[in-house]
């Protein structure tokens, strides 16, 4: 993070903007919404300046910029054509530490101008650290359309009544969730509507109403293939209010960071040989939790049904009677097998495609390898790598081809992808020289054949294919 997002308040405040044109203009009337003070400095004040001249108050000294003129100011804009002129204003700030920005070159400021979305009290910025300005704009243009301007009179609401809240909800947790539930709810609605005086009435009813619950609530979230993109919006959103964190080991960092900041964080995760929890243990930490009065996000790579042992915990929190909801994620087989370009069921190839875990227990894996070596079918597994030689040696002794494809996915839907095609008789032996990466996937049957001429995600210069 080249620079830090801070906000400074300039109400009131003395700022100099060094340049009389068209971009000095667009600067002062930035600095005025904030309600600087301003002072301008130019040897020629350009038609753009003085047509705001009045309208600001601005004091214009013409004459060129020297030292001595930026005392008392908490902030300069050089917004001149002049490189010696910049230089010298950026000069001039940084030993008296005033912030200072210099137009178009980011390597003289000490602060740059974001792409401002102003829902007023609500503001935001977009940056891009002045490497690419455009591109920042046409970001806020995006986050424009999906913030109206109706937020800025919510968040006046919210200011009007904060006091009252704060008397009436002592304890924070409680206040937050009081303020998530006006804002996602039919208090916003009213302001949306432009109803102002509906609004307030809506809000005095529900904190008239506001019940002290003692228990919390579980969101069992499915966090998808890896790719934190193919979260779904409904997880998104239980994670940006939940105030603890509950993830195994399948959870990449990036979905971790779109999580509200200040919950809390708890590690989980069930490697081989290798478990932070037991499974009962994980368990009854959800259950805790809840009673305590918290929200608790609890993610799953994949999909919490499909091997993800999301319905143990759901009994464990049913006999308990703590409420919970369950946000079904992208599961591993339907988001790696597209990112690979292996279509998992084909007219050609397979009518039916079947779902195992290769997960050895007792040093076997118990499964049904007659259905299994059926032709025109593709088998998914799950949890596969360490008991990778026993699958396939299994299913060719039950009447699989030896020449059936196979294709090992590692880490899928990931910059790192990489997928691995071979057969059930080559497949042990060419991954024994290699280093494989957790997570992976294992897809078997003639779809395997479509992944050169349908691998769409390595064709656009992601992932690695072998």
């Amino acid at each position: 993070m080249d620079y830090f997002p801070i906000f400074v308040k300039l109400s009131g405040q003395n700022c100099l903007v060094v340049g009389g044109g068209e971009i000095a203009a667009r600067k002062i009337e930035l600095l005025a919404r904030a309600g600087a003070k301003i002072t301008v400095i130019t040897r020629k004040v350009g038609s753009p300046v003085a047509a705001i001249e009045a309208k600001y108050g601005l004091v214009i000294v013409q004459k060129s910029f020297a030292e001595p003129d930026l005392q008392d100011f908490k902030l300069v804009v050089s917004a001149t054509d002049n490189k010696e002129t910049n230089q010298l204003v950026a000069k001039a700030a940084n030993a008296l530490g005033v912030l200072v920005n210099v137009v178009d070159d980011p390597s003289l400021c000490s602060f740059i101008f974001p792409a401002i979305i102003d829902r007023s009290p609500i503001i935001a910025a977009v940056s891009s650290g002045g490497a690419a300005p455009v591109l920042a704009r046409l970001l806020r243009a995006k986050i424009e359309t999906t913030i109206p301007p109706a937020y800025g009179r919510l968040a006046q609401l919210a200011e009007k009544f904060r006091s009252q809240v704060k008397q009436h909800l002592k304890d924070p947790t409680q206040r937050r969730i009081f303020w998530e539930n006006c804002f996602q709810g039919q208090v916003a609605e009213q302001v949306f509507a432009d109803n102002g005086p509906q609004a307030e009435q809506c809000l005095l009813q529900a904190l008239a109403g506001q019940q002290q619950y003692t228990n919390g609530e579980v969101y069992l979230i499915g966090a998808g293939p890896g790719a934190a993109d193919l979260l779904t919006f409904r997880a998104l959103r239980l994670m940006q209010q939940a105030d603890v964190v509950v993830y195994d080991h399948l959870v990449s960092p990036e979905i971790i960071d779109l999580a509200r900041r200040d919950s809390e964080k708890i590690y989980v995760g069930k490697q081989r040989q290798k478990h932070t929890l037991a499974q009962e243990s994980i368990n009854t930490l959800l259950a805790d939790l809840a009673k305590a009065g918290k929200r608790v996000a609890r993610i799953k790579g994949g999909d919490p049904f499909i091997f993800g042992r999301g319905g143990e915990e759901i009994e464990t929190l049913m006999q308990q009677g703590i409420h919970f909801q369950v946000v079904p994620g992208i599961t591993a087989a339907s988001g790696c097998a597209a990112y690979a370009g292996i279509p998992l069921t084909h007219r050609e190839h397979a009518q039916s495609v079947t779902f195992v875990t290769g997960h050895l227990k007792d040093d076997s894996i118990n499964l049904n390898w007659t259905q299994l070596a059926a032709p025109n079918q593709t088998i998914v597994v799950y949890m596969g790598l360490v008991g990778l030689e026993k699958i396939c040696l299994s299913l060719i002794a039950h009447g699989s081809p030896e020449n059936l494809p196979v294709a090992l996915i590692q880490q899928g839907t990931t910059e790192t992808q990489r997928v691995i095609t071979a057969t059930l008789a080559t497949l042990p032996e060419i991954i024994a020289s290699q280093t494989i990466l957790p997570p992976t996937l294992i897809i078997i049957g003639t779809v395997v054949t479509l992944h050169d001429k349908l691998n769409w995600f390595n064709s656009s210069g992601a992932g690695i294919d072998v």
